[in-house]
Protein backbone atom coordinates (compact mmCIF):
# COMPACT_ATOMS: atom_id res chain seq x y z
CA UNK A 1 0.00 0.00 0.00
CA UNK A 2 1.55 3.75 -1.03
CA UNK A 3 2.08 5.71 1.85
CA UNK A 4 -1.07 7.80 0.61
CA UNK A 5 -3.18 5.41 0.63
CA UNK A 6 -2.36 4.50 4.20
CA UNK A 7 -2.66 7.73 5.41
CA UNK A 8 -6.67 7.86 4.09
CA UNK A 9 -7.33 4.88 4.95
CA UNK A 10 -6.31 5.35 8.39
CA UNK A 11 -8.32 8.95 8.14
CA UNK A 12 -11.18 7.35 6.99
CA UNK A 13 -11.04 4.67 9.86
CA UNK A 14 -10.95 7.90 12.61
CA UNK A 15 -13.92 9.24 11.13
CA UNK A 16 -15.85 6.17 11.25
CA UNK A 17 -15.01 5.71 14.30
CA UNK A 18 -15.79 9.64 15.48
CA UNK A 19 -19.14 8.83 13.78
CA UNK A 20 -19.76 6.03 15.83
CA UNK A 21 -18.90 7.27 19.02
CA UNK A 22 -21.40 10.29 18.16
CA UNK A 23 -24.19 8.64 17.16
CA UNK A 24 -26.45 5.90 19.41
CA UNK A 25 -26.63 2.74 17.16
CA UNK A 26 -29.13 0.60 20.01
CA UNK A 27 -32.07 2.77 18.52
CA UNK A 28 -33.29 4.14 15.31
CA UNK A 29 -33.54 7.52 14.54
CA UNK A 30 -36.76 9.56 15.41
CA UNK A 31 -39.15 10.57 12.43
CA UNK A 32 -38.84 14.79 12.22
CA UNK A 33 -42.14 16.94 12.69
CA UNK A 34 -44.79 16.76 10.39
CA UNK A 35 -44.36 19.37 7.54
CA UNK A 36 -47.80 21.60 6.68
CA UNK A 37 -49.16 20.77 3.52
CA UNK A 38 -49.03 23.77 1.18
CA UNK A 39 -51.58 23.12 -1.64
CA UNK A 40 -52.44 25.74 -4.44
CA UNK A 41 -55.54 27.01 -3.37
CA UNK A 42 -58.90 25.41 -5.24
CA UNK A 43 -60.62 28.40 -7.13
CA UNK A 44 -64.55 27.95 -7.24
CA UNK A 45 -65.99 28.89 -10.33
CA UNK A 46 -69.63 28.47 -12.17
CA UNK A 47 -70.49 27.65 -16.23
CA UNK A 48 -73.69 29.37 -17.14
CA UNK A 49 -75.61 26.48 -16.96
CA UNK A 50 -74.86 25.73 -13.47
CA UNK A 51 -72.46 23.34 -13.62
CA UNK A 52 -69.69 24.06 -10.62
CA UNK A 53 -66.00 23.95 -11.64
CA UNK A 54 -62.98 23.32 -9.08
CA UNK A 55 -59.94 24.68 -10.40
CA UNK A 56 -56.34 24.04 -9.11
CA UNK A 57 -53.30 25.51 -10.75
CA UNK A 58 -50.14 22.91 -10.48
CA UNK A 59 -47.90 24.00 -13.17
CA UNK A 60 -45.11 21.79 -12.31
CA UNK A 61 -45.65 19.51 -15.44
CA UNK A 62 -47.41 20.47 -18.63
CA UNK A 63 -50.34 18.37 -18.09
CA UNK A 64 -53.80 18.80 -17.16
CA UNK A 65 -56.80 16.43 -15.24
CA UNK A 66 -60.67 16.94 -16.01
CA UNK A 67 -63.03 14.62 -14.06
CA UNK A 68 -66.45 15.19 -14.66
CA UNK A 69 -68.30 13.87 -11.19
CA UNK A 70 -71.81 13.00 -10.87
CA UNK A 71 -73.08 12.69 -7.45
CA UNK A 72 -74.62 9.30 -8.21
CA UNK A 73 -73.41 5.58 -7.73
CA UNK A 74 -74.51 2.15 -7.14
CA UNK A 75 -76.30 3.43 -3.89
CA UNK A 76 -78.37 4.89 -6.59
CA UNK A 77 -79.07 2.00 -8.77
CA UNK A 78 -82.95 1.04 -8.61
CA UNK A 79 -84.85 -1.59 -6.82
CA UNK A 80 -84.28 -5.04 -9.07
CA UNK A 81 -82.00 -3.54 -11.35
CA UNK A 82 -78.70 -3.59 -9.12
CA UNK A 83 -75.68 -2.69 -10.97
CA UNK A 84 -77.18 -0.11 -14.03
CA UNK A 85 -74.80 2.69 -12.27
CA UNK A 86 -71.42 0.58 -12.59
CA UNK A 87 -72.65 -0.77 -16.35
CA UNK A 88 -73.57 2.73 -17.42
CA UNK A 89 -70.41 3.89 -15.79
CA UNK A 90 -68.58 1.07 -18.17
CA UNK A 91 -70.51 1.87 -21.60
CA UNK A 92 -70.05 5.56 -21.36
CA UNK A 93 -66.78 5.06 -23.92
CA UNK A 94 -68.10 1.84 -25.83
CA UNK A 95 -69.38 4.36 -28.25
CA UNK A 96 -70.48 8.47 -27.83
CA UNK A 97 -71.06 11.24 -29.93
CA UNK A 98 -71.15 8.98 -33.06
CA UNK A 99 -67.89 7.67 -32.75
CA UNK A 100 -67.42 3.69 -32.25
CA UNK A 101 -65.44 2.27 -29.29
CA UNK A 102 -62.36 1.70 -31.59
CA UNK A 103 -62.68 5.09 -33.34
CA UNK A 104 -63.20 7.01 -29.72
CA UNK A 105 -59.81 5.37 -28.22
CA UNK A 106 -57.92 6.25 -31.65
CA UNK A 107 -58.87 9.61 -30.69
CA UNK A 108 -57.87 9.81 -27.20
CA UNK A 109 -54.49 7.77 -27.83
CA UNK A 110 -53.74 10.53 -30.95
CA UNK A 111 -53.71 12.88 -28.29
CA UNK A 112 -51.41 10.98 -25.96
CA UNK A 113 -54.08 10.94 -23.22
CA UNK A 114 -56.19 8.79 -21.14
CA UNK A 115 -59.90 8.34 -20.78
CA UNK A 116 -61.34 6.96 -17.57
CA UNK A 117 -64.99 6.15 -16.28
CA UNK A 118 -66.55 4.28 -13.12
CA UNK A 119 -68.99 4.32 -10.54
CA UNK A 120 -68.74 4.01 -6.93
CA UNK A 121 -71.12 3.72 -4.23
CA UNK A 122 -71.59 7.03 -4.51
CA UNK A 123 -70.47 9.20 -7.34
CA UNK A 124 -69.55 8.13 -10.80
CA UNK A 125 -66.49 9.75 -12.64
CA UNK A 126 -65.53 10.37 -16.36
CA UNK A 127 -62.05 11.64 -16.93
CA UNK A 128 -59.17 12.83 -19.44
CA UNK A 129 -55.68 13.39 -18.37
CA UNK A 130 -53.89 14.90 -21.11
CA UNK A 131 -51.03 17.14 -22.29
CA UNK A 132 -52.37 20.72 -21.59
CA UNK A 133 -51.10 21.53 -25.16
CA UNK A 134 -54.08 19.09 -26.26
CA UNK A 135 -56.66 20.07 -23.94
CA UNK A 136 -58.83 22.10 -26.50
CA UNK A 137 -58.94 19.32 -29.18
CA UNK A 138 -59.62 16.44 -25.56
CA UNK A 139 -62.64 18.11 -24.04
CA UNK A 140 -64.80 17.42 -26.81
CA UNK A 141 -64.53 13.67 -26.54
CA UNK A 142 -64.76 14.15 -22.76
CA UNK A 143 -68.20 15.85 -23.39
CA UNK A 144 -68.95 13.54 -25.67
CA UNK A 145 -68.51 10.15 -23.61
CA UNK A 146 -69.84 11.98 -20.61
CA UNK A 147 -72.95 13.42 -22.17
CA UNK A 148 -73.89 11.54 -25.43
CA UNK A 149 -73.00 8.05 -25.49
CA UNK A 150 -74.34 5.50 -27.83
CA UNK A 151 -75.35 2.51 -25.31
CA UNK A 152 -74.80 0.11 -28.58
CA UNK A 153 -76.56 -2.86 -28.03
CA UNK A 154 -73.78 -5.46 -28.98
CA UNK A 155 -71.02 -3.55 -26.82
CA UNK A 156 -73.71 -3.91 -23.91
CA UNK A 157 -73.71 -7.69 -24.15
CA UNK A 158 -70.29 -7.70 -24.76
CA UNK A 159 -69.76 -6.03 -21.32
CA UNK A 160 -72.57 -7.95 -19.63
CA UNK A 161 -70.52 -11.35 -20.44
CA UNK A 162 -67.09 -9.85 -18.74
CA UNK A 163 -69.17 -8.98 -15.71
CA UNK A 164 -70.55 -12.21 -15.39
CA UNK A 165 -67.30 -14.00 -15.87
CA UNK A 166 -66.14 -12.75 -12.73
CA UNK A 167 -68.64 -13.09 -11.17
CA UNK A 168 -67.74 -16.83 -12.02
CA UNK A 169 -64.17 -17.19 -11.33
CA UNK A 170 -65.01 -15.05 -7.64
CA UNK A 171 -66.62 -18.54 -6.80
CA UNK A 172 -62.94 -19.79 -7.15
CA UNK A 173 -61.80 -17.15 -4.84
CA UNK A 174 -62.28 -17.79 -1.39
CA UNK A 175 -61.54 -13.88 -0.14
CA UNK A 176 -64.41 -13.26 -2.47
CA UNK A 177 -66.56 -15.34 -1.79
CA UNK A 178 -65.60 -14.57 2.11
CA UNK A 179 -66.19 -10.70 1.12
CA UNK A 180 -69.73 -11.64 -0.62
CA UNK A 181 -70.97 -12.98 2.39
CA UNK A 182 -69.29 -10.17 4.62
CA UNK A 183 -71.38 -7.96 2.95
CA UNK A 184 -75.00 -9.71 3.30
CA UNK A 185 -73.90 -10.90 7.11
CA UNK A 186 -73.56 -7.34 7.80
CA UNK A 187 -76.15 -5.24 6.05
CA UNK A 188 -78.70 -8.12 5.97
CA UNK A 189 -80.37 -9.39 2.23
CA UNK A 190 -82.08 -6.14 1.76
CA UNK A 191 -80.12 -3.33 1.80
CA UNK A 192 -78.56 -2.22 -1.33
CA UNK A 193 -74.93 -2.77 0.28
CA UNK A 194 -75.69 -6.39 0.51
CA UNK A 195 -75.09 -6.66 -3.45
CA UNK A 196 -71.63 -6.14 -5.27
CA UNK A 197 -71.58 -2.49 -6.88
CA UNK A 198 -71.43 -4.11 -9.89
CA UNK A 199 -74.78 -6.47 -9.59
CA UNK A 200 -75.27 -9.90 -9.29
CA UNK A 201 -76.12 -12.40 -11.63
CA UNK A 202 -79.97 -12.09 -12.18
CA UNK A 203 -79.56 -8.22 -12.30
CA UNK A 204 -76.36 -8.15 -14.78
CA UNK A 205 -78.91 -10.72 -16.73
CA UNK A 206 -82.12 -8.18 -16.55
CA UNK A 207 -80.31 -4.93 -17.41
CA UNK A 208 -81.32 -3.62 -21.00
CA UNK A 209 -79.86 -0.41 -22.98
CA UNK A 210 -83.11 1.00 -22.15
CA UNK A 211 -82.19 0.75 -18.45
CA UNK A 212 -78.96 2.56 -18.93
CA UNK A 213 -80.51 5.44 -21.10
CA UNK A 214 -82.84 5.89 -18.00
CA UNK A 215 -79.69 5.68 -15.13
CA UNK A 216 -77.98 8.78 -17.50
CA UNK A 217 -80.82 10.81 -18.18
CA UNK A 218 -81.60 10.94 -14.27
CA UNK A 219 -78.29 11.03 -12.86
CA UNK A 220 -76.02 12.78 -15.52
CA UNK A 221 -77.28 16.25 -15.40
CA UNK A 222 -76.02 19.67 -14.36
CA UNK A 223 -77.62 19.86 -11.11
CA UNK A 224 -75.71 16.78 -10.40
CA UNK A 225 -72.59 17.62 -11.48
CA UNK A 226 -69.37 19.55 -10.84
CA UNK A 227 -66.23 19.69 -13.06
CA UNK A 228 -62.80 19.50 -11.23
CA UNK A 229 -59.76 20.71 -13.56
CA UNK A 230 -55.55 20.23 -11.84
CA UNK A 231 -53.29 21.27 -14.14
CA UNK A 232 -51.43 23.59 -16.24
CA UNK A 233 -53.51 25.89 -16.92
CA UNK A 234 -55.62 28.63 -15.34
CA UNK A 235 -59.00 30.77 -15.40
CA UNK A 236 -58.78 31.02 -19.13
CA UNK A 237 -59.95 27.21 -18.89
CA UNK A 238 -63.36 28.49 -18.35
CA UNK A 239 -64.05 29.38 -21.61
CA UNK A 240 -63.26 25.73 -23.21
CA UNK A 241 -65.01 24.31 -20.53
CA UNK A 242 -67.93 26.41 -21.87
CA UNK A 243 -67.41 25.34 -24.99
CA UNK A 244 -67.55 21.66 -24.82
CA UNK A 245 -70.08 21.46 -22.05
CA UNK A 246 -71.93 25.12 -22.68
CA UNK A 247 -75.27 22.85 -24.65
CA UNK A 248 -75.46 20.96 -21.55
CA UNK A 249 -79.23 21.83 -20.82
CA UNK A 250 -79.60 22.93 -17.03
CA UNK A 251 -81.14 21.27 -14.65
CA UNK A 252 -81.57 18.24 -12.34
CA UNK A 253 -80.21 17.91 -8.28
CA UNK A 254 -78.53 15.50 -6.85
CA UNK A 255 -80.27 11.92 -5.48
CA UNK A 256 -81.82 11.83 -1.32
CA UNK A 257 -79.04 9.22 0.50
CA UNK A 258 -80.05 6.06 0.43
CA UNK A 259 -81.41 4.80 4.39
CA UNK A 260 -78.34 4.37 6.40
CA UNK A 261 -78.03 0.11 7.07
CA UNK A 262 -78.84 -0.97 10.72
CA UNK A 263 -76.07 -2.09 13.00
CA UNK A 264 -75.53 -5.80 13.87
CA UNK A 265 -77.03 -6.91 16.74
CA UNK A 266 -74.87 -9.56 18.54
CA UNK A 267 -72.51 -12.08 17.61
CA UNK A 268 -73.13 -13.78 14.35
CA UNK A 269 -70.70 -16.86 12.48
CA UNK A 270 -71.25 -17.61 8.91
CA UNK A 271 -69.21 -20.76 7.77
CA UNK A 272 -68.98 -20.97 4.38
CA UNK A 273 -67.85 -24.76 3.62
CA UNK A 274 -64.64 -24.72 1.19
CA UNK A 275 -63.97 -28.46 0.62
CA UNK A 276 -60.45 -29.17 1.89
CA UNK A 277 -58.95 -26.04 1.71
CA UNK A 278 -55.89 -25.94 4.04
CA UNK A 279 -56.53 -22.45 4.82
CA UNK A 280 -59.40 -20.12 6.21
CA UNK A 281 -60.36 -17.01 5.13
CA UNK A 282 -61.72 -14.70 8.23
CA UNK A 283 -63.69 -11.62 7.37
CA UNK A 284 -65.11 -9.79 10.24
CA UNK A 285 -67.05 -7.02 10.08
CA UNK A 286 -70.11 -4.27 11.53
CA UNK A 287 -72.17 -1.30 10.03
CA UNK A 288 -69.50 1.86 10.10
CA UNK A 289 -69.94 5.66 10.27
CA UNK A 290 -70.49 7.80 6.93
CA UNK A 291 -67.52 9.56 5.72
CA UNK A 292 -69.50 12.99 7.45
CA UNK A 293 -68.87 11.93 10.70
CA UNK A 294 -66.96 14.04 13.51
CA UNK A 295 -64.82 11.42 14.46
CA UNK A 296 -63.57 10.66 11.15
CA UNK A 297 -59.69 11.70 12.41
CA UNK A 298 -59.77 9.76 15.66
CA UNK A 299 -61.25 6.53 13.72
CA UNK A 300 -58.19 6.87 11.25
CA UNK A 301 -56.32 6.80 14.36
CA UNK A 302 -57.56 3.85 15.95
CA UNK A 303 -57.74 1.91 13.19
CA UNK A 304 -53.81 2.77 11.94
CA UNK A 305 -53.33 1.08 15.69
CA UNK A 306 -55.85 -1.83 15.42
CA UNK A 307 -54.95 -2.82 11.88
CA UNK A 308 -53.82 -0.32 9.11
CA UNK A 309 -50.23 -0.47 9.12
CA UNK A 310 -47.81 -2.95 8.75
CA UNK A 311 -46.95 -2.40 12.71
CA UNK A 312 -50.75 -2.92 13.56
CA UNK A 313 -51.66 -4.48 16.46
CA UNK A 314 -53.71 -7.67 14.60
CA UNK A 315 -50.81 -7.80 12.57
CA UNK A 316 -47.86 -7.86 15.05
CA UNK A 317 -50.07 -10.43 17.04
CA UNK A 318 -51.42 -12.70 14.19
CA UNK A 319 -47.99 -12.94 12.23
CA UNK A 320 -45.08 -11.77 14.32
CA UNK A 321 -46.26 -13.43 17.54
CA UNK A 322 -48.36 -16.65 16.69
CA UNK A 323 -47.52 -17.65 12.77
CA UNK A 324 -51.28 -17.83 11.72
CA UNK A 325 -50.99 -15.65 8.88
CA UNK A 326 -48.55 -13.43 6.33
CA UNK A 327 -51.08 -10.10 7.57
CA UNK A 328 -53.57 -9.04 9.23
CA UNK A 329 -56.00 -5.74 9.30
CA UNK A 330 -58.34 -3.79 9.71
CA UNK A 331 -60.01 -0.17 8.02
CA UNK A 332 -63.14 1.54 7.49
CA UNK A 333 -65.38 1.84 3.88
CA UNK A 334 -66.56 4.97 4.36
CA UNK A 335 -70.51 5.89 2.22
CA UNK A 336 -72.45 8.62 2.13
CA UNK A 337 -74.89 6.38 4.04
CA UNK A 338 -72.73 4.33 6.88
CA UNK A 339 -70.19 2.55 5.96
CA UNK A 340 -68.29 -0.65 6.73
CA UNK A 341 -65.68 -1.52 9.66
CA UNK A 342 -64.26 -4.75 8.42
CA UNK A 343 -61.03 -6.66 9.36
CA UNK A 344 -59.58 -10.27 7.73
CA UNK A 345 -56.99 -12.28 7.43
CA UNK A 346 -55.94 -15.72 5.71
CA UNK A 347 -54.56 -18.03 8.03
CA UNK A 348 -54.07 -21.63 8.33
CA UNK A 349 -57.15 -24.01 8.83
CA UNK A 350 -55.64 -25.81 11.67
CA UNK A 351 -55.33 -21.97 13.64
CA UNK A 352 -58.80 -20.81 12.60
CA UNK A 353 -60.16 -20.65 15.89
CA UNK A 354 -57.26 -19.65 17.69
CA UNK A 355 -56.70 -16.80 15.19
CA UNK A 356 -60.59 -15.65 16.17
CA UNK A 357 -60.11 -15.48 19.30
CA UNK A 358 -57.27 -13.17 18.58
CA UNK A 359 -58.76 -10.97 16.17
CA UNK A 360 -61.86 -10.82 19.51
CA UNK A 361 -59.14 -10.02 21.67
CA UNK A 362 -57.61 -7.29 19.48
CA UNK A 363 -61.23 -5.47 18.67
CA UNK A 364 -61.85 -5.30 22.89
CA UNK A 365 -58.30 -3.98 23.40
CA UNK A 366 -58.67 -0.65 21.30
CA UNK A 367 -61.42 -0.06 23.30
CA UNK A 368 -59.27 0.63 26.30
CA UNK A 369 -56.42 3.58 26.52
CA UNK A 370 -53.30 3.01 24.26
CA UNK A 371 -49.62 4.02 25.71
CA UNK A 372 -48.03 7.29 25.02
CA UNK A 373 -45.68 5.42 22.11
CA UNK A 374 -48.54 3.43 20.43
CA UNK A 375 -50.48 6.34 20.34
CA UNK A 376 -47.78 8.98 18.92
CA UNK A 377 -46.01 6.12 16.29
CA UNK A 378 -50.33 5.85 14.88
CA UNK A 379 -50.38 9.49 14.90
CA UNK A 380 -47.15 9.86 13.05
CA UNK A 381 -47.50 7.22 10.92
CA UNK A 382 -50.85 9.05 9.34
CA UNK A 383 -49.62 12.81 9.35
CA UNK A 384 -46.01 11.92 7.62
CA UNK A 385 -47.39 10.23 5.13
CA UNK A 386 -50.51 12.17 4.33
CA UNK A 387 -48.25 14.29 1.14
CA UNK A 388 -48.06 11.32 -0.78
CA UNK A 389 -51.70 11.66 -1.47
CA UNK A 390 -51.33 14.60 -3.57
CA UNK A 391 -47.89 14.20 -5.12
CA UNK A 392 -49.74 14.18 -8.78
CA UNK A 393 -52.67 16.07 -10.65
CA UNK A 394 -54.59 12.89 -10.38
CA UNK A 395 -54.03 12.47 -6.77
CA UNK A 396 -54.87 16.09 -6.56
CA UNK A 397 -58.08 15.40 -8.04
CA UNK A 398 -58.97 12.36 -6.76
CA UNK A 399 -59.22 14.08 -3.22
CA UNK A 400 -61.18 16.91 -4.53
CA UNK A 401 -63.57 14.39 -5.73
CA UNK A 402 -64.12 13.34 -2.35
CA UNK A 403 -64.59 16.94 -1.10
CA UNK A 404 -66.81 17.40 -3.29
CA UNK A 405 -69.23 14.10 -3.35
CA UNK A 406 -68.73 13.91 0.85
CA UNK A 407 -69.23 18.05 0.88
CA UNK A 408 -66.47 18.19 3.49
CA UNK A 409 -65.12 21.45 4.56
CA UNK A 410 -63.41 23.55 2.32
CA UNK A 411 -59.95 23.48 4.89
CA UNK A 412 -60.46 19.32 4.98
CA UNK A 413 -56.91 19.06 3.37
CA UNK A 414 -54.68 21.36 5.32
CA UNK A 415 -56.35 20.61 8.90
CA UNK A 416 -56.20 16.57 8.25
CA UNK A 417 -52.43 16.44 10.30
CA UNK A 418 -53.38 19.05 13.04
CA UNK A 419 -56.40 17.08 13.87
CA UNK A 420 -54.84 14.30 13.84
CA UNK A 421 -52.13 14.87 15.83
CA UNK A 422 -54.25 15.83 18.57
CA UNK A 423 -56.19 12.42 18.61
CA UNK A 424 -55.47 11.33 22.32
CA UNK A 425 -55.52 7.86 23.70
CA UNK A 426 -58.88 8.52 25.50
CA UNK A 427 -60.13 9.51 22.25
CA UNK A 428 -59.04 6.24 20.88
CA UNK A 429 -60.50 3.81 23.60
CA UNK A 430 -64.13 5.56 22.73
CA UNK A 431 -64.28 5.54 18.76
CA UNK A 432 -62.54 2.39 19.51
CA UNK A 433 -65.15 1.17 21.84
CA UNK A 434 -68.32 2.78 20.06
CA UNK A 435 -67.36 1.42 16.54
CA UNK A 436 -64.96 -1.41 16.34
CA UNK A 437 -65.98 -3.82 19.25
CA UNK A 438 -66.23 -7.50 19.17
CA UNK A 439 -69.42 -7.72 20.77
CA UNK A 440 -71.83 -6.30 17.73
CA UNK A 441 -70.27 -8.53 15.28
CA UNK A 442 -70.07 -10.09 12.33
CA UNK A 443 -68.10 -13.16 11.94
CA UNK A 444 -67.81 -14.98 8.59
CA UNK A 445 -64.76 -17.63 8.07
CA UNK A 446 -64.08 -19.83 4.59
CA UNK A 447 -62.58 -23.03 4.86
CA UNK A 448 -62.79 -26.67 5.64
CA UNK A 449 -65.82 -27.35 7.40
CA UNK A 450 -64.81 -30.91 8.76
CA UNK A 451 -61.49 -28.96 9.75
CA UNK A 452 -62.80 -25.88 11.49
CA UNK A 453 -66.54 -25.89 12.42
CA UNK A 454 -65.98 -27.90 15.85
CA UNK A 455 -63.11 -25.48 16.67
CA UNK A 456 -65.11 -22.76 16.00
CA UNK A 457 -68.37 -23.84 17.51
CA UNK A 458 -67.06 -24.31 21.08
CA UNK A 459 -65.96 -20.73 21.09
CA UNK A 460 -69.74 -19.79 22.06
CA UNK A 461 -69.57 -16.86 19.43
CA UNK A 462 -73.25 -16.85 18.80
CA UNK A 463 -75.64 -18.03 16.35
CA UNK A 464 -73.60 -20.07 13.89
CA UNK A 465 -75.24 -20.55 9.88
CA UNK A 466 -73.02 -22.77 7.72
CA UNK A 467 -73.59 -22.40 4.20
CA UNK A 468 -72.69 -23.37 0.66
CA UNK A 469 -70.76 -21.41 -1.92
CA UNK A 470 -73.84 -21.69 -3.74
CA UNK A 471 -75.75 -19.94 -0.98
CA UNK A 472 -73.24 -17.14 -0.55
CA UNK A 473 -72.98 -16.24 -4.40
CA UNK A 474 -75.95 -17.87 -5.97
CA UNK A 475 -75.53 -20.08 -8.73
CA UNK A 476 -73.17 -19.93 -11.07
CA UNK A 477 -74.02 -18.22 -13.82
CA UNK A 478 -74.66 -19.45 -17.22
CA UNK A 479 -72.52 -17.35 -20.26
CA UNK A 480 -73.54 -18.03 -23.87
Amino acid sequence: MSRLSAIAAASAAVLLSLNASAQDRTQPPSPGPPRPLKLPPVERLTLPNGVPVLLVEAHEVPVVEVALVIRSGAASDPAGRAGVAAMTADMLDEGAGGKSSLELADAVEFLGARLATGASWDFSTVGIHVPVARLAQALPLLADVALRPDFPERELGRLRKEALTDLLQARDSPGAVAGAALARAVFGESHRYALPQSGNAPSLAALTVADLKAFHAAHYVPGNATLVVVGDVGRSVLGELQQAFGAWPAGGAPPPAMPAPAQVKGRTLWLVHRPDSPQSVIRVGRVGPSRSTADYHALEVANTLLGGSFTSRLNDNLREQHGYTYGAGSGFAYRRAGGLFGGGADVQADATADAVTQFLKELDRIGVPPSVEETERARNYLALGYAEAFETTGQIASQIVEQVVYELPGDVFEAFVPKVLAVGADEIARVGGQYMGSQDLAIVVVGDRAAVEEPLRSLALGAVRTLSIDEVMGPAPQID
